[in-house]
């Protein structure tokens, strides 16, 4: 699997959520699925809030017709071709529950409660695939590997998904802010897996940065449809699981703590959310104006276009920070 191939899955995936998003965004009018306007609303009028079922058709389609392709020319040779296949599989089924979650709140409405027993309920089933975070490595000891049991595993693993598919939701708040930076994000998480040698993971993210593109221009200020629920828990699931099966192949420093700089942005955003809320003794899902985008807007006055360029540099900068770092970590790849 070479480089030309995953920048043609990216194409792929870029032309199927391209080409679909304005079937989405006629279906959601006919419908009326539209996200309304309101106090914590940046959108002064309604708009189509099933956006993120392109990127995902995009992802699908593409992952589904590359491992087409691979069977019909034999291109896959023994046990890890194959646990490989599993993997995408099973993250393409986990990515599928996930987004049908994310359209029933979109369409039907949630609760918070309800909202976290699912996502723990897709997090259980894609456990049941093997994607755990079985073990670190010893930060005070180089080479030595500290194995997990199976009960703290789980823990850290639903903490892991759960986690990064809150956040991801979470600064999805600006028109352009998330597809764009899923876009830079999986770019920099991209080069560096083909880096580390694990072109399977790099498909992936391929997948995920085309489907991205391929819906942003539709999504841009002014955006004409919102990724919604569907598009943001889909993209912090892939996020967090590619996370994860790259802790099988790479040593926990690079396959975890990697996706952490890139995405530092709306996981600190996250907690910081979350401590303020506390501290206001609010609910911690209660939604407010106080996120760092939210900010640059109110606080520093700057307009939603600002505010997403000025992010998308940041996601840049932690992108190269990342890099540079994965680089110097890579005596710590396993065997």
């Amino acid at each position: 699997m070479n480089a030309v191939f995953i920048a043609a899955a990216l194409a792929l995936a870029f032309a199927t959520s391209f080409l679909t998003t304005p079937y989405i965004q006629r279906l959601a009018h006919n419908v009326g699925m539209l996200d309304s306007t309101g106090e914590r609303r940046m959108h002064d009028q309604p708009k189509p809030r099933i956006g993120g079922i392109a990127v995902y058709l995009g992802f699908a389609f593409a992952l589904f017709s590359a491992l087409g392709y691979l069977f019909n020319q034999h291109a896959l040779h023994g046990s890890r071709d194959l646990q490989n296949v599993h993997d995408v599989v099973g993250l393409i089924f986990g990515g599928t529950l996930i987004c049908m979650l994310g359209v029933w709140d979109d369409v039907m409405g949630m609760t918070p409660r309800v909202k976290l027993l699912a996502q723990t309920v897709v997090a259980g089933i894609s456990m049941l695939y093997g994607f755990l975070i079985p073990y670190v490595n010893n930060p005070f000891h180089h080479g030595d590997i500290i194995y997990f049991p199976l009960w703290l595993s789980i823990v850290l693993t639903l903490v892991w998904y759960v986690g990064m598919m809150n956040a991801i939701n979470f600064i999805d708040g600006l028109d352009g802010l998330l597809s764009g930076l899923t876009a830079i994000a999986g770019t920099f998480l991209l080069v560096i897996n083909l880096q580390h040698g694990h072109p399977e993971i790099a498909l992936v993210l391929a997948a995920l940065v085309g489907g991205a593109l391929g819906f942003l221009p539709y999504n841009y200020n002014p955006a004409k449809i919102i990724l919604g629920d569907s598009g943001a828990l889909f993209i912090g699931y892939v996020f967090a699981t590619v996370s994860i099966i790259g802790a099988s192949k790479t040593a926990f420093t690079i396959s975890l703590l990697v996706p952490l700089i890139v995405l530092g942005l709306p996981i600190v955003d996250t907690a910081a959310a979350i401590v303020r809320r506390t501290r206001a003794g609010r609910k911690i899902y209660e939604a407010d104006r106080g996120h760092f985008h939210h900010q640059l807007i109110f606080r520093f006055g700057l307009n939603v276009r600002q505010a997403v360029l000025l992010i998308y540099a940041l996601c840049v900068v932690l992108g190269v920070l990342a890099l540079v770092l994965s680089g110097g970590l890579g005596a710590l790849k396993l065997a």
